[in-house]
């Protein structure tokens, strides 16, 4: 069975500000997480990116270009320059480390973007002793296992896209018994995916049973509509990423299921 791991010891199901809450302005911006802690968020969601300097930053996109004033890519550009760009011609980019040690009441899911974060980011988790409070991710199995290992101990961390297919998989069948056993020795204890993918359903109820017979959480990203919300809760899903913050804190209050503060500072 999966190991058990204190960022996953709250009231269920897990509510996370995907950067931020970004539906509801400036995603990945300090302000942003400073709204979705005062609505009560104990979970925020975001990337990591670090400069050609190896400044760790709280930041989505490869590139500035979508969602700031300026232009380039970030890991191509020293810091006295990233730092110049604002979020909607408004907000500075946060570092990642202020934001984690900002909110020390805060628990962190952090997308590792980029191989040149990976040293950054175990700086800055040393440094602030949030072992604890952050839960490891990447779309690249390889970048994950990095992450981990350079922080020289164990964290939270959910599958990579290898055990997310491999969880499909015994989920839509009754063959992969022996998958079934690897990916529970893993010890991984969550599984983070979409509601979909290609047109294809990802997140089904087989899907959630079986994670859960080998004692692994689902949590669901990015679903920012309040329907679609219900019915992922009724299928037992254990956490909802989204942009729009009120719209799901909204739905788990009307469930009784909202749980601000349960997290020990």
């Amino acid at each position: 069975m999966s190991r058990r791991f204190a960022f996953l010891d709250h009231p269920g199901p897990l509510a996370f500000a995907h950067r931020g809450g970004a539906a509801e302005g400036a995603e990945n911006s300090a302000q942003a997480f400073e709204r979705a802690v005062r609505l009560g968020y104990d979970y925020l969601e975001t990337d990591a990116h670090a400069t050609a300097d190896g400044v760790l930053l709280a930041f989505h996109d490869h590139t500035l270009d979508r969602v700031t004033d300026r232009r380039g890519r970030i890991s191509e550009l020293p810091y006295r320059a990233v730092r110049q760009a604002r979020i909607g011609g408004v907000h500075e980019i946060p570092l990642l480390e202020d934001l984690i040690g900002g909110f020390p009441g805060v628990r962190f899911n952090i997308d590792v973007k980029e191989t040149g974060a990976i040293i950054p980011l175990a700086e800055a988790i040393r440094r602030t002793g949030a072992y604890d409070r952050i839960c490891l991710t990447s779309f690249s199995d390889e970048r994950l296992a990095a992450a981990k290992a350079a922080l020289g101990r164990e964290v939270c961390s959910a599958l990579g896209p290898r055990g997310v297919a491999a969880l499909r998989a015994a989920a839509a069948t009754s063959g992969y018994g022996r998958l079934l056993t690897r990916l529970s020795r893993a010890g991984i204890p969550c599984a983070q995916v979409p509601v979909g993918l290609r047109g294809l359903r990802v997140t089904t109820r087989n899907l959630v049973r079986t994670a859960h017979a080998i004692g692994m959480q689902v949590h669901v990203w990015t679903v920012n509509d309040p329907t679609r919300m219900e019915h992922l809760l009724d299928l037992g899903v254990d956490g909802i990423m989204t942009d729009n913050v009120t719209g799901l804190r909204d739905v788990l209050e009307r469930r009784g299921l909202w749980h601000p503060g349960g997290v020990a500072a």
